[in-house]
């Protein structure tokens, strides 16, 4: 019995023996490894699932929000410019109520510069320099009945180059550019755009040969404004008074006056444009006529980029500069090349 009982049981040592040997242990890890990445990569790709769509979450988020923040934006607008206009129409009333009415607005532009041992240069010691500046201003009184516009325009600059190395140049700011035009203009209304009137208007320069020349008109006759902003004066009785010092070719005559002006300002831009002519009833040699122009565009508060230029003809002028300055002695009116006079100025622009 006991016997029987020890063969069985080495019998079944020996079968489960054998059932270890049939048993690929290689196999089995490698299953077990595989099914772990497999777990890995599950895991991960569930994290990547879940970061795209938290990515679009907030996309969809911050979407919503610049599209809520742009509608917002527009009814703000809108009623900042329902606002703007009505500040518009009452600042209009304003204007047309009766009393004073000041404004002024010009450029200012220059540069400097010094060289010292500048060998590229033909003057490598040398300072240099432009400053220049223009002014605009009008005061006018406006009334029932009567109206007094009074306006003024210069425009001044000055140039230095000085060569270090020579003596013979100028060390100081020369003038180049030099006008001054001050204007009065006194009207009784007739109608409401129509208006009898006498005219005051002095120009010279101030910088180089103060009143030499001087041109002082004095006139009477009509002013017509067909808007707000805009001036025609036709004067046809007008003396042009024309001083000057010595024995020049300048002379005084009876003529006609007219006067185009037109000033305003559009949001940022302020803008005037002056045309003055005088054609004279003795000659048209002694005829002239003047037109100048300014802009100006606001940038931050009264500081902008502003530009004028200016145009002008007069034969008494070109004749004198023949005769004085080049030493034309034997030059006429008949002979003289009466160019067009021309300047511009460009900077920095203000208002106030």
């Amino acid at each position: 019995m006991a016997k029987h009982v020890l063969l069985c049981h080495f019998t079944k040592r020996n079968n489960v023996h054998k059932i270890f040997q049939k048993i690929d242990v290689t196999h089995i890890f490698a299953t077990l490894y595989k099914n772990m990445n497999h777990l890995k990569t599950m895991k991960m790709n569930t994290r990547v699932f879940f970061t795209i769509a938290l990515m679009f979450t907030i996309s969809f988020g911050f979407s919503q929000t610049k599209e809520e923040l742009e509608s917002q934006k527009a009814e703000k607008q809108a009623a900042a410019d329902a606002l703007q206009a009505e500040a518009d129409a009452l600042q209009a009333q304003i204007n047309a109520l009766p009393g004073w009415r000041l404004a002024a607005f010009g450029t200012i532009g220059g540069s400097l510069s010094n060289f010292n041992n500048w060998y590229a240069q033909g003057a490598p010691n040398n300072s240099s320099g432009n400053i220049g500046f223009t002014f605009n201003g009008r005061a006018n009184l406006i009334e029932e009945k009567f109206f007094w516009r009074n306006a003024l325009n210069t425009n001044f600059s000055w140039v230095k180059l000085d060569n270090k190395d020579i003596n013979t140049d100028s060390e100081d700011f020369e003038p180049t550019t030099d006008v001054f035009n001050l204007s009065s203009l006194y009207g009784r209304n007739i109608t409401d755009k129509l208006a009898a009137s006498g005219l005051m208007e002095y120009r010279t320069t101030v910088l180089n040969n103060f009143n030499d020349p001087g041109y002082l008109d004095l006139g009477v006759g009509a002013t017509w404004t067909p808007i707000t902003d805009l001036i025609v004066v036709v004067h046809p009785l007008n003396y042009n008074f024309v001083f000057s010092k010595g024995d020049t070719v300048f002379e005084s005559s009876l003529g006609a006056k007219i006067v185009a002006d037109y000033t305003r300002q559009i949001g940022a831009v302020n803008f005037k444009t002056n045309l003055s002519m005088f054609q004279s009833y003795k000659s048209s040699d002694y005829s002239n006529w003047t037109w100048t122009n300014s802009f100006g565009y606001t940038l931050w508060k009264m500081i902008g980029v502003g530009f004028d230029f200016g145009l002008r003809s007069n034969k008494q002028e070109a004749l004198n500069y023949s005769i004085n300055t080049l030493g034309n002695t034997a030059e006429t009116f008949d002979s003289v090349d009466n160019k067009l006079q021309s300047y511009w100025t460009a900077g920095l622009n203000y208002k106030f």
